[in-house]
């Protein structure tokens, strides 16, 4: 008797375009059940030990060069995440009707269990990461992967019936799936990012919407009832709605007031007891709250979490204190949303760190967000644009950093006890780092030295 991923998946032979992590995974798992892989990669040697790997398991394996010819005798296309479908490849396989998928359709075909998608603009890796701890501490076997640094089908293939699998899902993941079926699926928000990838507002909200389409009534779908594009965009889901909300009570929802966080009717936790801070906090906290609940968290495993989870690494990620200065690191605040949510959490002085990669757009939207902002330390590409958004919205405190080590020396120089000082950048990071995580221990490295 054929599995049920033997069915669903019919395809033998497979072309994997980009031998990344997902890709690297997406190839291991397809060889171990029995489908004919052949490899590709721009950049990767042939002495790297994944290319030795998958050649000694049978695959086969072409570096350095990338033409339609690797299509020859190909039924299906797994492409890494990051591959623009500009590619020539990508652009053939297409013209041919050979199906390009990505990694995580896989995942969601081979998971045995209850499946969590998780999307949204921003929030992501925060709300997965709340889901997997809610539920890991209501003693429910469950796994974490996707976006969030581990590749989904790797982790899907060793699941079980009774295991939650919970997925982060990036826009680029999402616009390669097929069959991809979450049980449970949760969108935090929509706002304009990776329109060089997407090309417009519209392809990108549909490529997010992807996570609901094959969905139904058996399924829910956790939103945000306060985002105006996703309450439009939800409206085509077939799925139990399951909204949240910051700002009113909900029957049928996660919602919170001055006292509790509460599910539908029920008081979940005690603000008092939550550690996180910031109102954009709090919206993950009812997104993962909703996730786990449905999927079998207990009241008191939410309290724990609660009570003791402080963030996650370069997401408003409190460091230290120094003579009276809170130093938080959000370097992953790489678009504007990002950052307005971050200058929303604080009513303390701030002196903002912000620059990075130019893709054209302006900061104006930044200004109502700025209120509290003594001191504005720009680098990068868009410094020039960060200056003048300064100047918009009446700062006078302006200076110019080669780097986030300088920035953290001269936002410690110029600060007071009692002010915030953070990095938010409102940009990505590869003018000046390969990640915003290389930019975010940067900053880390300078604000233990400032001592």
């Amino acid at each position: 008797m054929m599995s049920d991923f033997e069915t669903k998946f019919p395809y033998q032979n497979v072309l994997v375009l980009g031998l990344a992590k997902s890709g690297f995974a997406a190839a291991s798992t397809l060889l171990a059940h029995g489908r004919n892989v052949r490899v590709s990669d721009l950049n990767a040697s042939n002495q790297e030990e994944l290319v030795q790997i998958l050649e000694q398991k049978g695959a086969q394996v072409k570096l350095g060069v990338q033409e339609v010819e690797l299509l020859e005798g190909i039924d299906v296309l797994i492409k890494n995440p990051g591959i623009r479908y500009e590619n020539v490849i990508v652009q053939t396989a297409m013209e041919r009707n050979i199906p390009v998928l990505t990694e995580v359709e896989l995942a969601g075909l081979l998971h045995k269990g209850t499946l969590i998608g998780i999307t949204g603009s921003n929030g992501k890796t925060t709300t997965t990461t709340l889901a997997y701890e809610m539920l890991k501490e209501s003693q429910v076997s469950t796994y974490v992967a996707g976006n969030i640094g581990t590749a989904a089908s790797e982790v899907a293939d060793r699941t079980t019936e009774d295991d939650r699998l919970v997925l982060e899902l990036s826009s680029f993941q999402l616009q390669g799936i097929d069959q991809f079926r979450p049980n449970i699926s949760v969108m935090l928000n929509i706002f304009e990012a990776h329109l060089d990838y997407h090309h417009s507002l519209e392809n990108y909200e549909q490529a997010k919407a992807n996570i609901f389409r094959k969905q139904d009534a058996g399924d829910y779908l956790v939103y945000n009832a306060e985002d105006e594009r996703l309450r439009d965009i939800v409206k085509a889901a077939k799925a139990t709605l399951v909204p949240f909300s910051g700002s009113r009570k909900l029957e049928d929802g996660a919602w919170y007031d001055d006292t509790h966080v509460y599910f539908k009717d029920e008081p979940i936790a005690a603000m008092k007891d939550i550690l996180l801070v910031g109102g954009h906090q709090l919206e993950n906290i009812l997104a993962a709250l909703a996730a786990a609940k449905l999927a079998g968290a207990t009241n008191e495993g939410i309290q724990q979490v609660l009570k003791t989870f402080s963030g996650v690494e370069h997401r408003l990620q409190y460091i230290k204190h120094i003579n009276g200065r809170a130093f938080y690191n959000d370097s992953k605040a790489t678009n504007i949303l990002a950052t307005s949510k971050a200058l929303s959490s604080f009513d303390q002085p701030i002196i903002l760190l912000a620059g990075g990669l130019d893709r054209g757009n302006t900061f104006e939207t930044l200004v109502p967000f700025m209120e509290h902002v003594k001191a504005l330390i720009v680098f990068g590409e868009t410094a020039e644009k960060l200056r003048e958004t300064a100047y918009m919205a009446g700062i006078e405190l302006i200076e110019h950093a080669k780097d986030v080590k300088e920035a953290a020396e001269i936002a410690y120089r110029i600060s007071e006890s009692g002010d915030v000082i953070m990095l938010s950048p409102a940009c990505a990071s590869w003018d000046q780092y390969r990640t915003f995580e290389e930019r975010g221990d940067m900053f880390i490295e300078a604000v233990h030295t400032l001592e």
